[in-house]
């Protein structure tokens, strides 16, 4: 039975390779997808992995009738085997509801990857609705590492190497940024907490001790 299944995971953990993955696997067998992303860090209507793979896809806007588009390719003589997704959390409730359609009314399997929290901790709309209507949902195995070596579960935004927990929910930027713009990075759940990036943190280990110190 095909299928809506979505891949989550921090920034930095391999969602993109996995998507490039599973079409290569697919393409192989002689299968043809058909790829849907948002706001790459590559640019417009790319799908790329940060270990440097990249792939065309189809740039899916705010608006864009994911399901119409399908209808419309696959009327034209066009094939489609399945669908793949990525930056899956930028996409609008409305949006999602359209791959479960994809999935219940032309009985293709859609596989879409996305992160499931902003720098705030608070969930993407697109993932929310995902959680809520994916047949499965699958956590990513490779860990990205947060700068203490944890398991990094939450994602940071950063502007000059400081983390800030205000402004717009969606900011394209990426964890390889120069520091004196917006940038993410991904952190264990304490230091999340506590706002201390790798940065801050470098800069906490050299500052002096300011503990009073009570004479003997």
């Amino acid at each position: 039975m095909p299928e809506l299944v979505f891949f989550s995971g921090t920034m930095d953990c391999g969602k993109s390779t996995l998507a490039l993955q599973i079409a290569h696997n697919r393409d192989a067998r002689g299968l043809q997808g058909v790829i849907f992303t948002r706001d790459d860090r590559a640019g417009t209507g790319k799908l790329s992995s940060r270990l440097g793979l990249v792939t065309e896809a189809v740039e899916a806007p705010e608006g864009m009738d994911l399901y119409a588009y399908l209808v419309d390719q696959l009327s034209q003589g066009g094939k489609a085997d399945y669908v793949i997704v990525d930056e899956a959390q930028f996409l609008a409730p409305v949006q999602i509801d359209q791959l479960a359609r994809i999935v219940d009314d032309l009985g293709l399997d859609v596989y879409a990857f996305g992160i499931t929290t902003d720098f705030r901790t608070k969930l993407f709309p697109g993932s929310q609705r995902l959680i809520e209507l994916a047949d499965r949902i699958e956590q990513l195995q490779v860990e990205a590492l947060c700068w203490c070596g944890a398991r990094a579960t939450h994602n940071a935004r950063t502007v000059g190497g400081h983390m800030v927990v205000e402004g717009e929910q969606v900011v394209v930027g990426d964890v390889n940024t120069a520091a004196e713009i917006v940038g993410y990075e991904v952190l264990c759940r304490r230091h999340h907490r506590r706002r201390m990036t790798s940065a801050s943190s470098r800069a906490a280990s050299l500052s002096p001790d300011v503990l009073p110190v009570t004479p003997a």
